[in-house]
């Protein structure tokens, strides 16, 4: 879709985002200042962490595009295709919004019975439902990280996300292709956790997401990064155990016990409220 289609783009659109932890903003807390924000904790230490993310980004450049935007996000980390498309769609259908980001798969894929085929064709069914009702649709493909310890289910992400893309094209939807986007393949666009994006990544996503639907930023997406000096192979061996330890050992045991991150958290912004460009 060019950005001659981007029909929602008025002052006072509605915009609700759907998804998982990569659309609820984990990885990007909210600074201090932000009432029940608690920067730099982790994931799984606070979960009153208020995070920002890409989401909250775009809807702030469109509020300072447009004037005024409403906007709800439903995303909550950890969930998988099935509760995003039973707990948050049906909400979002309500709401009957101009546009929709749905980002969705990511949790499924990841877990042994993952299947690209099968997800794609519940995308379907959604991405119809949602424009059947006139709400125009933004779809993301992931990143090309296939080095660590994705590098055993990148076919499994690569066959979906030309899924995605058949689907974009099919009902005539915004497509992000992060696929594309080298930036973010850098270390310095991913948190500690490595499975979510830091704030950096999340900025230049929703740089991203904006040159897409046309709005335009003061600053570039895919501005260079810094040179930094090489990180040496005793550090990275450290960073490699610290992260086992604090980051995948907890995934792994989720994984075991069938818990969720996201099992005690709630959408942070359910409802459709007004975004201003003084951000009063």
């Amino acid at each position: 879709m060019g950005t001659e289609s981007a029909g929602p783009l008025r002052p006072g659109m509605s915009l609700v985002s759907v998804g998982d932890s990569f659309t609820e903003g984990v990885g990007d807390p909210y600074p201090a200042t932000v009432p029940g924000a608690v920067p730099g904790a982790g994931v799984d230490a606070a979960e009153t962490v208020v995070f920002r993310g890409w989401a909250d980004r775009l809807a702030e450049h469109l509020a300072d595009h447009l004037g005024e935007i409403r906007y709800a996000n439903l995303a909550v980390r950890g969930k998988l295709m099935r509760q995003i498309v039973t707990d948050q769609v049906p909400a979002a259908l309500e709401m009957a919004p101009d546009l929709v980001t749905l980002c969705a798969g990511g949790n499924d894929l990841l877990r042994p019975a993952g299947d690209p085929e099968r997800m794609a064709k519940v995308l379907d069914r959604t991405v119809a439902r949602l424009r059947a009702q006139g709400s125009q649709v933004v779809l993301f493909t992931g990143v090309n990280v296939s080095t660590g310890y994705m590098r055993g289910t990148i076919g499994l992400f690569a066959r979906y996300y030309m899924n995605v893309r058949a689907i974009a094209d099919k009902y005539d939807c915004f497509l992000v292709d992060q696929w594309s986007m080298g930036v973010l393949t850098d270390s310095r666009a991913w948190d500690d956790d490595r499975l979510h994006m830091s704030p950096e990544g999340h900025r230049r996503l929703a740089l991203r997401v904006a040159e897409v639907l046309g709005v335009p930023t003061a600053e570039r997406w895919d501005a260079p990064w810094p040179e930094t000096a090489p990180v040496s192979w005793t550090q990275a061996r450290r960073e490699d155990l610290t992260w086992v330890r604090e980051s995948l050992g907890p995934w792994i045991g989720r994984r075991l016990t069938g818990r969720s991150s996201g099992d005690t958290v709630t959408a942070k912004r359910p409802e459709l409220t007004p975004l201003t460009k003084d951000r009063s």
